[in-house]
Protein backbone atom coordinates (compact mmCIF):
# COMPACT_ATOMS: atom_id res chain seq x y z
CA UNK A 1 0.00 0.00 0.00
CA UNK A 2 2.91 2.55 0.89
CA UNK A 3 4.48 1.47 -2.52
CA UNK A 4 1.28 2.21 -4.31
CA UNK A 5 0.95 5.16 -2.13
CA UNK A 6 4.92 6.65 -2.94
CA UNK A 7 3.91 5.86 -6.80
CA UNK A 8 0.74 7.64 -7.21
CA UNK A 9 2.76 10.22 -5.50
CA UNK A 10 5.32 10.65 -7.65
CA UNK A 11 2.99 10.36 -10.86
CA UNK A 12 1.13 13.08 -9.60
CA UNK A 13 4.36 15.28 -8.64
CA UNK A 14 6.00 14.97 -12.17
CA UNK A 15 2.45 16.14 -13.88
CA UNK A 16 1.77 19.03 -11.07
CA UNK A 17 5.46 20.56 -11.37
CA UNK A 18 5.09 20.42 -15.55
CA UNK A 19 1.56 21.78 -15.42
CA UNK A 20 1.50 24.18 -12.38
CA UNK A 21 4.53 25.80 -12.44
CA UNK A 22 5.60 25.67 -15.66
CA UNK A 23 4.91 25.79 -19.38
CA UNK A 24 6.09 23.17 -21.54
CA UNK A 25 5.91 24.46 -24.65
CA UNK A 26 7.11 27.44 -26.50
CA UNK A 27 8.52 30.81 -24.85
CA UNK A 28 4.83 32.40 -25.10
CA UNK A 29 3.35 29.59 -23.55
CA UNK A 30 2.52 30.22 -19.29
CA UNK A 31 3.58 28.86 -16.51
CA UNK A 32 0.60 27.30 -16.26
CA UNK A 33 -0.85 23.67 -17.43
CA UNK A 34 0.20 22.18 -20.53
CA UNK A 35 -3.26 20.18 -20.96
CA UNK A 36 -5.48 23.01 -20.38
CA UNK A 37 -3.32 26.30 -20.11
CA UNK A 38 -6.62 28.75 -19.18
CA UNK A 39 -9.68 28.10 -16.71
CA UNK A 40 -12.64 26.26 -18.90
CA UNK A 41 -15.33 27.83 -16.54
CA UNK A 42 -16.97 31.55 -17.65
CA UNK A 43 -13.52 32.86 -17.43
CA UNK A 44 -12.98 31.95 -21.61
CA UNK A 45 -10.55 34.59 -21.89
CA UNK A 46 -7.54 36.24 -20.47
CA UNK A 47 -9.05 39.49 -20.92
CA UNK A 48 -11.74 38.26 -18.42
CA UNK A 49 -9.40 37.00 -15.90
CA UNK A 50 -7.34 40.09 -15.90
CA UNK A 51 -10.37 42.31 -15.62
CA UNK A 52 -12.34 40.63 -12.72
CA UNK A 53 -9.01 40.54 -10.52
CA UNK A 54 -7.72 44.11 -11.79
CA UNK A 55 -8.92 46.51 -8.95
CA UNK A 56 -8.97 45.94 -5.24
CA UNK A 57 -12.80 45.47 -3.73
CA UNK A 58 -14.33 47.55 -1.03
CA UNK A 59 -15.54 44.44 0.94
CA UNK A 60 -12.06 42.75 0.86
CA UNK A 61 -11.15 41.54 4.14
CA UNK A 62 -7.56 41.67 5.50
CA UNK A 63 -6.34 38.35 6.79
CA UNK A 64 -2.66 39.47 7.82
CA UNK A 65 0.88 39.09 6.09
CA UNK A 66 3.82 36.90 6.05
CA UNK A 67 7.22 37.73 5.74
CA UNK A 68 9.68 36.37 3.74
CA UNK A 69 13.20 35.89 4.61
CA UNK A 70 15.88 35.69 1.73
CA UNK A 71 18.86 33.50 1.06
CA UNK A 72 21.41 34.97 -1.19
CA UNK A 73 23.74 32.43 -0.33
CA UNK A 74 22.19 29.80 -2.69
CA UNK A 75 20.54 31.76 -5.37
CA UNK A 76 21.86 35.21 -5.22
CA UNK A 77 20.20 36.24 -8.93
CA UNK A 78 16.74 35.04 -7.95
CA UNK A 79 17.24 37.44 -4.57
CA UNK A 80 18.42 40.13 -6.45
CA UNK A 81 15.32 40.06 -9.13
CA UNK A 82 12.89 39.63 -6.04
CA UNK A 83 14.05 42.25 -4.47
CA UNK A 84 14.52 44.74 -6.81
CA UNK A 85 10.54 43.68 -7.97
CA UNK A 86 9.10 44.40 -4.50
CA UNK A 87 11.27 47.62 -4.16
CA UNK A 88 9.74 48.86 -7.47
CA UNK A 89 6.24 47.61 -6.08
CA UNK A 90 5.70 45.32 -8.74
CA UNK A 91 3.84 42.74 -6.53
CA UNK A 92 1.68 45.48 -5.19
CA UNK A 93 -2.12 44.35 -6.01
CA UNK A 94 -1.01 41.21 -7.82
CA UNK A 95 -3.47 37.81 -6.69
CA UNK A 96 -2.71 34.40 -6.03
CA UNK A 97 -3.44 33.02 -9.37
CA UNK A 98 -3.06 29.60 -8.41
CA UNK A 99 -3.61 27.79 -4.86
CA UNK A 100 -3.27 23.75 -5.31
CA UNK A 101 -3.96 22.40 -1.40
CA UNK A 102 -0.97 20.80 -0.01
CA UNK A 103 0.90 21.59 -2.62
CA UNK A 104 1.76 25.45 -3.78
CA UNK A 105 0.17 29.18 -3.93
CA UNK A 106 1.71 30.89 -7.29
CA UNK A 107 1.61 34.73 -7.87
CA UNK A 108 3.71 37.18 -9.71
CA UNK A 109 1.64 37.17 -12.77
CA UNK A 110 -0.17 41.01 -13.18
CA UNK A 111 -2.31 39.41 -15.75
CA UNK A 112 -3.64 37.25 -13.34
CA UNK A 113 -3.84 34.59 -15.78
CA UNK A 114 -0.19 32.75 -15.46
CA UNK A 115 1.07 33.77 -19.23
CA UNK A 116 2.30 37.25 -17.39
CA UNK A 117 5.44 38.21 -15.89
CA UNK A 118 8.81 40.62 -16.54
CA UNK A 119 10.56 40.76 -19.84
CA UNK A 120 13.22 40.05 -18.40
CA UNK A 121 14.05 36.38 -17.40
CA UNK A 122 16.92 35.27 -15.02
CA UNK A 123 19.21 32.21 -14.95
CA UNK A 124 18.02 29.09 -13.35
CA UNK A 125 20.08 28.92 -10.34
CA UNK A 126 19.54 25.22 -9.36
CA UNK A 127 21.41 21.64 -9.82
CA UNK A 128 20.04 20.55 -13.35
CA UNK A 129 21.53 23.69 -14.59
CA UNK A 130 24.60 23.43 -13.43
CA UNK A 131 24.33 25.49 -9.95
CA UNK A 132 25.18 23.19 -7.19
CA UNK A 133 25.04 25.83 -4.54
CA UNK A 134 21.69 25.40 -4.46
CA UNK A 135 20.71 23.73 -1.14
CA UNK A 136 17.52 25.21 0.05
CA UNK A 137 15.11 21.98 -0.21
CA UNK A 138 11.80 22.52 -0.77
CA UNK A 139 10.30 21.94 2.60
CA UNK A 140 6.79 23.68 3.25
CA UNK A 141 7.44 27.78 3.40
CA UNK A 142 9.61 27.84 1.00
CA UNK A 143 9.66 30.19 -1.76
CA UNK A 144 11.25 29.11 -5.22
CA UNK A 145 10.73 30.77 -8.69
CA UNK A 146 8.26 29.53 -11.23
CA UNK A 147 9.57 28.94 -14.90
CA UNK A 148 8.36 27.27 -18.64
CA UNK A 149 9.29 23.26 -18.36
CA UNK A 150 11.59 23.29 -21.35
CA UNK A 151 13.32 26.16 -20.50
CA UNK A 152 15.78 26.68 -17.05
CA UNK A 153 16.67 30.43 -17.73
CA UNK A 154 12.83 31.42 -18.19
CA UNK A 155 12.21 33.17 -14.46
CA UNK A 156 10.87 36.34 -14.31
CA UNK A 157 8.43 37.75 -11.20
CA UNK A 158 6.50 34.36 -10.84
CA UNK A 159 7.09 32.85 -7.84
CA UNK A 160 5.37 29.74 -5.18
CA UNK A 161 5.40 29.19 -1.92
CA UNK A 162 5.58 25.33 -1.12
CA UNK A 163 2.66 24.20 1.27
CA UNK A 164 4.00 21.06 2.57
CA UNK A 165 6.82 19.09 2.43
CA UNK A 166 5.54 16.41 -0.22
CA UNK A 167 7.25 17.69 -3.41
CA UNK A 168 10.55 18.17 -2.16
CA UNK A 169 12.28 14.87 -3.99
CA UNK A 170 10.16 16.15 -7.07
CA UNK A 171 11.32 20.08 -6.73
CA UNK A 172 14.87 20.45 -5.62
CA UNK A 173 17.67 20.65 -8.13
CA UNK A 174 14.70 21.63 -10.67
CA UNK A 175 13.93 24.66 -9.27
CA UNK A 176 15.45 27.81 -8.09
CA UNK A 177 14.67 28.25 -4.07
CA UNK A 178 15.85 31.17 -3.07
CA UNK A 179 13.49 31.96 0.48
CA UNK A 180 11.48 31.41 2.90
CA UNK A 181 8.43 32.05 4.73
CA UNK A 182 9.79 32.45 8.14
CA UNK A 183 6.49 34.57 9.71
CA UNK A 184 2.95 34.12 8.88
CA UNK A 185 2.89 31.20 7.04
CA UNK A 186 -0.80 30.65 9.04
CA UNK A 187 -1.87 33.80 6.79
CA UNK A 188 -0.80 31.75 3.89
CA UNK A 189 -2.41 28.54 5.05
CA UNK A 190 -6.10 30.70 5.03
CA UNK A 191 -5.12 30.67 1.03
CA UNK A 192 -6.92 27.43 0.92
CA UNK A 193 -10.21 28.36 2.76
CA UNK A 194 -11.23 30.32 -0.78
CA UNK A 195 -13.06 28.47 -2.92
CA UNK A 196 -11.34 27.39 -5.88
CA UNK A 197 -12.21 26.62 -10.23
CA UNK A 198 -11.15 25.41 -12.63
CA UNK A 199 -7.35 25.92 -13.23
CA UNK A 200 -6.55 23.69 -16.10
CA UNK A 201 -4.98 21.32 -13.28
CA UNK A 202 -6.32 17.92 -12.26
CA UNK A 203 -8.44 19.77 -9.44
CA UNK A 204 -9.57 23.34 -8.65
CA UNK A 205 -6.75 25.44 -8.59
CA UNK A 206 -8.08 29.02 -9.55
CA UNK A 207 -9.33 31.32 -6.61
CA UNK A 208 -13.07 31.75 -6.95
CA UNK A 209 -12.47 35.67 -5.13
CA UNK A 210 -8.70 37.16 -5.29
CA UNK A 211 -6.19 36.55 -3.09
CA UNK A 212 -4.53 40.22 -3.51
CA UNK A 213 -1.20 40.92 -2.29
CA UNK A 214 -2.22 44.77 -0.99
CA UNK A 215 1.37 46.42 -0.66
CA UNK A 216 4.49 43.91 -0.47
CA UNK A 217 7.98 46.20 0.87
CA UNK A 218 11.29 45.18 2.17
CA UNK A 219 11.79 45.73 6.40
CA UNK A 220 14.52 45.44 8.60
CA UNK A 221 17.09 42.31 7.93
CA UNK A 222 17.33 39.48 10.44
CA UNK A 223 19.60 38.94 13.28
CA UNK A 224 22.09 37.48 10.59
CA UNK A 225 22.00 39.99 8.27
CA UNK A 226 19.33 38.49 5.73
CA UNK A 227 16.71 40.96 4.06
CA UNK A 228 13.45 40.18 4.19
CA UNK A 229 10.16 41.24 2.34
CA UNK A 230 6.79 41.51 3.96
CA UNK A 231 3.48 40.68 1.98
CA UNK A 232 0.00 42.55 3.16
CA UNK A 233 -2.56 40.14 2.10
CA UNK A 234 -6.73 40.17 1.62
CA UNK A 235 -9.15 38.08 0.22
CA UNK A 236 -12.35 39.24 -1.46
Amino acid sequence: MELLRGILMFTTAATVVCGVLSGCADKNSPMHSIENPLPTDSLSTSSEISDMFSESSENAEEIGSFIITLYPEYAPLSCENFESLVKEGYYDGLIFHRVWEGFMAQTGDPTGTGYGGTEEEITGEFAANGWDKNTLSHTRGVVSLARKNDDYNSANSQFFIVLSDDYVNTLDGQYAAFGKVTEGMEVVDKFVTVEMTDGGDRVPTRPTVPIRIEKAEMIADDEEGHHRAEFKMTIG
